[in-house]
Order: structure tokens, then C-alpha cells, then sequence
């Protein structure tokens, strides 16, 4: 469907009414109507202004916020962090979303303990990380200075009660993770940094009344992206690549979260494709649809790039914001052109059924190194020196065709299976640092150049609650490289038996199992030694 016949179906069948009252058959018929609280959340959210400024107060005495927590509880605070930063009096906000034992010791070492306000940020109380990140900084910070976000009658209201944390804000039961912006798994980490929620809100209201029932759709927001993602990707354009002003720069890795899980699925989606570095339109396929966040009086102008980008015949949609209070009017035009989106493709976005397959694989086998003390060994497919390739049988079996005798060899083989249309992800289960993201950007840029696929890179296991639904229930068209390194130092988690390498290792092993279940073209290297001299001698190998 074409941008003009689904505007003129939504018109004629009255569909933005239905969203709207909030109808399940705009969907699926299943269960959206209970997932619709973020529609008008944002009106709430104005009344309670008063109540917000007095919680702000409580935060100033604090010289740094360890927020923890995944996914959509920890990327919308991640964005407003790197966005707004701290204002004047207001302590730092740092975010845990790895079980990485470097990552955590990392985070760690940027907490003064004793002036530190910890955020436990859980909808649901029962995710693995938030859990075992509150067992092992509760321990270290001697059990004071906790708050909770979460659901109301969640197994993390019970444990704050029991441990009698300083507060619990409580979520909205009918938002889900990632269209929670709005919701006090959003506000109550802004509040903590400084950010005025009152403009912020304000903004916010604007683009709710901008997308409202009654503004004709050609000028609805929501709507306009929502079509245009939706049929981009139906005609061919699958990979949506988010370009933005650098003030603006982590907000492509909210919005790639919130659209990979809530379309991703039942073999259709929109992958979306974070573009730190604009190359040359002759490395971009024409499966590629282009999104240009853009801040008007940004310190860089990439107006050039993208009438490149257009003169060789790219779409492209322009998203322009005045200044960074604008967010609050982004985070909601974004989730309402994703709902949009999700009803044009016939999925239901609300739900996140593989990222559930992942869990129950990591749930089995952390239980299994409760019981015998270790997890299942693997046999390596191939060996040099600090490298071991490892591959299920299916994939062990394509990549012998190629008869590869070294590492490169076996990357080229693995590699050469992607064609036109396909995208490549890097799964890299290994701290998130500047360098280990400039690693993997010049592999990405290796890979693209060379192949002219889509390319993409996910953290793990952050990636898992996000990125990782698309992954498992979206397209069979990604070639899969999963990175995972030997813990130099490792991390014990008071109350378990196992350590967060364990957990990593089992998140790792698991997402691979469903992957391969998924029969997705995949290879997974591990780094034994030094992880920066792997990593390099990887894009050596690529080279």
C-alpha cells in the first residue's frame, strides 16, 4: 500500500476514531485495547505538577542517580540523560542496563555509594537484571538510599515495602515497557536530573493534541510517520535509517527499540538501522528508508548529506525540532506513528513474543548452573589462537561449503550469505564503553562498504528487551554475528550461586539457541584474551 491509499482506507473507515476509543480490531482483535493508557497519559501526567516539583526537591541532596533497570525502563531515561544532562544543583543520572561484569564494575566505579539515590526500575518486579542488579548494589550501598518504579501489587512493590525503600512510584498497568515516556518510569528519572517538567509536558500535550481525532489526517503527526514507515516497508523499504543532529544522538536508540519490538514479528517489521556516520549513497541499498532528526540550530548542519542522499533517489523524512524540549513532543509523535504503524502491517505491537523465548532459555539454564555449577559446554567449530568460532549444525553445515580454513575465511563465508534485502547484525555480549563502540562502528563500516547490507550492532544483553524481538520474530533476513568475550574479572551476586558473567554467559548461549531455533543465518566468536586486541584483530579478519 502506497502513503495515499492508506491515507485515504484510515479516512473512509474512520480509523483514527478508532485508536483513539481505543478498539482491538484496528489491530489484531486481541488484547491491544489493554495496552492504550500512553494515549492519554501525558494530561494526567500536567496534574500532578505540583507533586512532581516536590519530589524534585528530595533529589538535590543526592550527588549522583545509579538508575537500573532494561529496556524501555532504562532507554527513555538514557536519552533525557545524554539530552538534557544535569542541571545546576542536580546530581549525575547513570544507567545499568548490561549484566556484563565489566560494564557493572564500570558503573560502579562512577557512584559515590554513599550520596547515591539508586532508581529499581521494574514494571513487572519478575525481570532477571533489575533483580540481581538491586541484590548486588543493596548489599554495597548498605541498604540505603532505594526508590522503586513500578507496577502496583508487582513482586517489586512487595520486595521495596519488605526492604523499606525510601518511596515506590508506581507505573500505569495498561503501558508497556517502552511506550512508558510519559509514565513515571519516564518522569520520575527527569525529575531526578533537573529537567522542567513542566515545558517538558507541555510540549508533550501539544503533539497529543496534534495527533488528536478530530485534526484532519493529513496533518496529524503520528499519523504521516506512521504511514510512511508502514508503506516504506511494504514497498520494500524495510530498513529504517535514523540519521540525527548530535544533540539529538541517542534518541535514534530509543526510537530503534520501540519500533524493532513492536513490529518485529509474525515475519514482517521494520528494522531500524542507527546511522552514526553517513556514508556515500552508493554503499546504501534500496531497501533503505531514511529519518533525519534534526535539531534547527544544531552546532552540525547535515543538510548536504541529505540532499545527497535524495538526489540519488533515497526517501527521505525530514523531523525537525527547535530546541531539546521538543523531546517531550518526539517521544510521543513516535510512539503514536509506531501504534499506526503496527495496525497498517497487521501485528500487534504491544505484545514481544520472542523476547520471551529468550527468557525462558536464560531462566533454564541459570537454574541448571544452580544445580550441577556450570553451564553446557560447546564445541568450537574452529580455533586460532584467543579466537573460537562456534556454529549450530545447520549453519556449520553452509558454512562448509565454502571449506574455510581461518578466521576470515569462515567471517567471509559467513558474510557472503547476505544478499539484496538482508541487514547484518553485530550482537557484541561485551562492556559498552567509547571504545568498544568505536570498534564495532569501523566493522559496521567495514561490513556495509563491502556488502552494501544494512548493518546494525545491538549490546547485549540490552538488545534482548528491545531490538531482539525483530531479531527472532521479524523478516528472516539478518545474518547474525554474536561476539562474547571470557570475563576478565567477575562480579558474585550476594544470595546466588551465580555471577553476572554466568548470567551474560547464559543470556548469550540462550539467545543463540532461539536464534538458531529461529533458523536465522548466524556464527558467534568468542574473545578469551584481551577484549579491545579481539575486537581489532576482528576487523583485521574483515579487512
Amino acid at each position: 500500500m502506497t502513503y495515499t491509499e492508506i491515507l485515504a482506507d484510515w479516512k473512509s473507515n474512520k480509523k483514527i476514531e478508532m485508536l483513539w476509543k481505543k478498539q482491538s480490531s484496528l489491530w489484531t482483535g486481541k488484547d491491544e485495547n489493554k495496552w492504550l493508557g500512553w494515549l492519554d497519559i501525558v494530561k494526567g501526567q500536567h496534574h500532578r505538577i505540583d507533586e512532581f516539583l516536590k519530589i524534585q526537591e528530595k533529589f538535590e541532596k543526592f550527588k549522583t542517580i545509579g538508575l537500573l533497570g532494561m529496556g524501555g525502563s532504562s532507554l527513555c531515561p538514557e536519552v533525557l540523560a545524554k539530552t538534557f544532562g544535569s542541571a545546576e544543583g542536580f546530581p549525575k543520572l547513570y544507567i545499568l542496563d548490561s549484566t556484563d561484569p565489566a560494564q557493572v564494575k564500570s558503573f560502579e566505579e562512577k557512584l559515590d555509594l554513599d550520596e547515591t539515590c539508586f532508581i529499581v526500575a521494574s514494571k513487572s518486579g519478575s525481570t532477571l537484571e533489575p533483580n540481581v542488579f538491586l541484590e548486588y548494589f543493596y548489599d554495597l550501598a548498605e541498604k540505603k538510599n532505594f526508590i522503586a518504579i513500578t507496577d502496583p501489587g508487582s513482586a517489586m512493590e512487595k520486595k521495596a515495602l519488605s526492604l523499606k525503600f525510601l518511596d515506590i512510584f508506581y507505573g500505569i498497568p495498561s503501558i508497556g515497557g517502552r511506550f512508558s515516556a510519559f509514565s513515571d518510569f519516564g518522569i520520575i528519572p527527569a525529575l531526578s536530573i533537573g529537567v522542567d517538567v513542566r515545558e517538558y509536558l507541555a510540549q508533550a500535550q501539544l503533539m497529543v493534541e496534534r495527533c488528536g481525532p478530530k485534526v484532519p489526517l493529513e496533518n496529524n503527526p503520528g499519523f504521516n510517520l506512521g504511514a510512511e514507515l508502514a508503506s516504506q516497508t511494504l514497498g520494500g523499504r524495510d530498513k529504517m535509517t535514523l540519521i540525527s543532529s548530535p544533540e539529538l544522538s541517542s534518541l535514534p536508540g530509543w526510537i530503534e527499540q520501540l519500533v524493532a519490538e513492536s513490529t518485529g514479528k509474525n515475519g514482517v517489521g521494520i528494522i531500524p538501522i542507527p546511522e552514526d556516520d553517513l556514508q556515500e549513497p552508493k554503499y546504501y541499498g534500496d531497501d533503505r528508508h531514511f529519518v533525519y532528526l534534526k535539531l534547527r540550530d544544531s552546532e552540525k548542519n547535515l543538510d548536504k548529506e541529505i540532499s545527497s542522499l535524495k538526489k540519488a533517489g533515497f526517501p527521505v523524512t525530514i523531523i525537525e525540532t527547535e530546541d531539546i524540549y521538543d523531546l517531550g513532543q518526539e517521544f510521543y509523535r513516535w510512539e503514536m506513528a509506531t501504534a499506526i504503524a503496527g495496525a497498517i502491517l497487521k501485528v500487534n505491537p504491544f505484545d514481544q513474543p520472542d523476547v520471551e523465548a529468550s527468557k525462558i532459555a536464560t531462566r533454564y539454564l541459570t537454574e541448571e548452573f544452580e544445580k550441577i555449577g556450570y553451564l553446557p559446554h560447546e564445541n568450537s567449530i574452529f580455533e586460532s589462537g584467543e579466537i573460537k568460532l562456534f556454529a549450530d549444525e545447520r549453519n556449520f553445515g553452509q558454512l562448509m561449503e565454502a571449506k574455510p580454513k581461518s578466521v576470515p575465511e569462515y567471517l567471509a563465508a559467513h558474510f557472503g550469505r547476505a544478499k539484496v534485502g538482508d541487514y547484518i547484525g553485530l550482537l557484541a555480549y561485551i562492556e559498552m564503553n567509547s571504545e568498544t563502540e568505536r570498534i564495532l562502528g569501523k566493522m559496521k563500516h567495514k561490513l556495509q562498504q563491502s556488502t552494501k547490507v544494512a548493518t546494525c550492532i545491538g549490546f547485549g544483553p540490552r538488545f534482548l528487551h528491545s531490538t531482539g524481538q525483530a531479531y527472532k520474530g521479524g523478516p528472516n533476513t539478518g545474518v547474525f554475528l554474536q561476539i562474547t568475550c571470557d570475563p576478565q574479572a567477575d562480579l558474585q551476586i550476594p544470595g546466588q550461586k551465580f555471577t553476572f558473567g554466568v548470567i551474560e554467559g547464559a543470556q548469550a548461549l540462550g539467545d543463540f539457541q532461539v536464534l538458531a531455533n529461529r533458523e536465522r543465518r548466524l556464527l558467534r566468536v568468542n574473545i578469551a584474551g584481551d577484549l579491545i586486541k579481539g575486537l581489532e584483530s576482528l576487523v583485521q579478519a574483515l579487512a
